[in-house]
């Protein structure tokens, strides 16, 4: 008799379905057996069915995937099939309902009804023992679970949740903020509110009797300089039309109707228009960089008579009861026509500095003679046409460190004057040309300069004038600033002008200078600003940027 080895006893081979079970990728188990050995398990195992108990767990002989792989990899076999949630038999997930619905056995594992049933078939259909833990089952003892729903895990699905879970925080964190933000700009919206009522309310008082009403709006680009006909309540303004070419026009605009502003075609020559006057008779003349001094019919919307002048003009204006036509050039020269001959200059007058006379005004003197009054960058200056004054006279002392810039005056009156100034920059005369020069380019500078307007009054009866007082403000620091005095009451003025910082209309009380009301602000700085009376009682103020006209009837 053939002696038998003596030894570790193995585990008997697996069926097939089982087998398949330990060949998955989640562990790798290789077993070897002698021919001995497995005939005598074979032997053991016939005994073990005819058995009429069924065995206890654990004991030796008895066949299931716990004895026959180890506690490691039962162990395993348990984990990985609950991480899953599926049959630990397959490995694939259970379902609720059909062939592979989920079902149990006495001893409580878990598993695909259809894998139990081939596993009974392969064991004879009377019999098996469960796969995890060895107690025998028959096919009686096969019950259903009956779940509402059995969920099969996806792992790309399951971090698409918790990204869309997590998004969908974010994007409330986010809402939240919007929230809060959209609260804060409905109270800073109240308080713009607030803010504008309170402007409207200041619109209103500008007179501090009666109230103003704004006339008329315009958003038009390009617009340079502007003048207001009080009698035909209309606004005639320059700039450059719109297109390739970009050529030179006036701009006809209605404050009583709801027209389109009409464009009028200026000759080739004119080029850039730098002074617009409107005449009481309702005729207009401007002067032009082309070195032209225009006529212009408000009613034929035309250009009737232009008259050439040596240099290019900077402003203008007129004396209607002498028929006197009068420009001031760039080199600082005075040059007038009389309207009924214009083949040449009536007076041709040499100026104080040869910076341009960029403000020009007509006036009644003291003493009922008319007179025109300039300024330029030394400051205002007093023309005689009449007397034997070869030069005009300058009302204020020189002054090196500063410009002036703007000159406005009450109407037909030089008794009062308020001249703005800014800090001179350079020192020589060549150096301040330059500066002046600079102010044909409309090109809206930051947030201005410091500078101050000065109140002049005449002394007395005399041909004097002196400062009186002055106020700071930040002013242009290349801009000619246009600037008005406007009457009120008994005796009373108001002084406007085109503000840098507030980008609008400040006006103040004069002769204190206090501060009466702020006009609607704009996108751009004011570039010309412009008060007109007729003799029917009708006043209206005017101001422009680049890119809005405003005018405001005065009542």
């Amino acid at each position: 008799m053939a002696s038998r080895s003596r030894g570790r006893r193995l585990p008997p081979p697996h069926p097939p379905l089982i087998q398949e079970f330990l060949d998955d990728d989640l562990f790798d188990v290789e077993v070897n057996y002698s021919d001995e050995e497995e005939e005598e398990e074979e032997s053991d195992e016939e005994e073990s069915e005819s058995e009429d108990n069924e065995p206890e767990e654990g004991v030796p002989g008895q066949e299931s995937i716990g004895e026959g792989c180890g506690p490691a990899i039962q162990a395993r076999v348990s984990s990985a099939a609950a991480e899953k949630n599926a049959c630990p038999v397959c490995m694939e997930a259970w379902a609720s309902q059909g062939a592979h619905r989920i079902c149990c056995i006495p001893c409580g594992h878990i598993y695909g009804r259809s894998c139990l049933e081939r596993w009974l078939r392969h064991k004879g259909n009377t019999s098996a023992t469960c796969p995890q833990c060895g107690k025998r089952f028959r096919p009686k003892d096969i019950t259903n679970l009956y779940a509402p729903e059995v969920a099969v895990p996806n792992n790309d699905l399951e971090k698409e949740v918790l990204y869309l879970r997590g998004k969908a925080e974010s994007l409330g964190e986010t809402v939240m903020k919007h929230e809060k933000l959209i609260e804060e700009m409905n109270e800073r919206l109240v308080e713009l509110t607030s803010a504008q009522k309170r402007q409207i309310l200041s619109e209103q008082r500008l007179m501090n009797v009666g109230s103003s009403k704004r006339q008329k709006e315009f958003f038009m680009d390009g617009l340079r300089v502007m003048a207001i006909d009080a009698l035909n309540q209309t606004i005639l303004a320059s700039g450059k039309a719109p297109g390739i070419g970009q050529e030179h026009v006036l701009y006809k605009f209605s404050m009583v109707s709801h027209h389109e502003a009409r464009n009028i075609q200026l000759p080739l020559d004119t080029k850039t228009v730098r002074d617009i006057c409107i005449l009481p008779s309702g005729s207009a003349i401007f002067t032009s960089l082309g070195r032209k001094l225009s006529s212009f019919s408000m009613t034929a919307d035309r250009v009737v008579l232009q008259c050439d002048l040596p240099y290019p003009g900077w402003s203008c204006c007129a004396d209607e009861s002498s028929r006197q036509i009068c420009a001031g050039l760039q080199n600082g020269n005075l040059i007038i026509f009389d309207i009924r001959q214009t083949s040449r200059p009536l007076h041709s007058m040499v100026g104080l500095s040869t910076t341009p006379v960029h403000t020009l005004h007509t006036v009644i003197d003291n003493n009922g003679s008319r007179k025109f009054l300039s300024a330029s960058s030394i400051g205002p200056c007093m023309w005689d046409t009449d007397g034997n004054q070869g030069r005009p006279k300058l009302l204020l002392g020189t002054d090196n460190q500063r410009v002036c810039i703007s000159l406005a005056c009450a109407p037909s009156s030089s008794d009062l004057l308020v001249a703005s100034f800014r800090p001179k920059v350079e020192t020589s005369e060549d150096a301040t040309a330059s500066q002046v020069y600079l102010s044909q380019t409309p090109t809206p500078s930051g947030g201005g300069k410091l500078g101050y307007h000065s109140l002049i009054r005449r002394a007395g009866n005399s041909s004097s004038f002196t400062e009186d007082r002055t106020c700071s403000t930040l002013v242009s620091e290349i801009r000619m600033s246009k600037s008005a005095i406007i009457p009120y009451g008994n005796n009373q003025h108001l002084f406007a002008y085109g503000d840098e910082s507030l980008r609008g209309v400040r006006t103040w009380r004069l002769p204190s200078f206090e501060m009466h009301s702020d006009l609607s602000s704009l996108q751009q700085p004011v570039l010309d600003l412009r008060y007109a009376e007729s003799s029917s009682g009708g006043r209206y103020l005017g101001y422009l940027s680049t890119e809005k006209l405003q005018a405001f009837r005065i009542r």
